[in-house]
């Protein structure tokens, strides 16, 4: 009796849009950690101003009593809101910025989909959380750039998406 024979090998997908950017220069890391760098203190600065902002709206309408005591902690990832802000950050920036934060935007860096045309909501979603990966294991996963010749890391891989450099205008 013979068995059949099966391909037990990965064969990855070939798409149009992955074949439309073989040849796209890729982002270096370093412009890649300052718009991280950019990104995280602005997303930060806005957690700060929104978080204050909203203790002034509760007392000004009286929800906030003076003889109760509010304790917000200004950390990232020393709460859930925090770090509920910085997905809701990176996942509506990226999204609405068409693959640029802030942070990317100055550094003239952009995150495209290696399968679509354009990133979809939930591609940003992914990537923003992926970023919680990539710092696991004392940043393994942003250094993995590194070690793989596609430059994608942790996140990138999530996402299925590259950031490669913009053009110079």
């Amino acid at each position: 009796m013979t068995t059949p024979t099966r391909n037990n090998t990965y064969q990855p997908h070939s798409t149009a849009q992955s074949e439309s950017l073989a040849g796209t220069p890729l982002a270096s890391f370093t412009r890649r950690a300052l718009a991280l760098w950019i990104d995280m203190l602005v997303a930060g600065v806005s957690f700060a101003a929104i978080s204050i902002g909203g203790i002034l709206a509760a007392d000004k309408l009286g929800l906030v009593h003076e003889t109760k005591q509010i304790d917000l902690k200004f950390s990232f990832f020393g709460n859930w809101y925090s770090i509920v802000w910085l997905v809701l950050y990176f996942t509506l920036y990226t999204y609405f910025g068409h693959g640029q934060t802030l942070g990317k935007k100055l550094c003239r860096i952009r995150v495209v989909s290696t399968i679509h045309n354009h990133l979809s909501l939930w591609h940003s979603f992914e990537r923003a959380l992926g970023y919680g990966t990539s710092t696991l294991e004392a940043g393994f996963g942003f250094f993995q750039y590194f070690i793989r010749s596609d430059r994608r890391t942790v996140h990138d891989r999530i996402a299925e998406t590259i950031v490669v450099a913009e053009p110079h205008l």
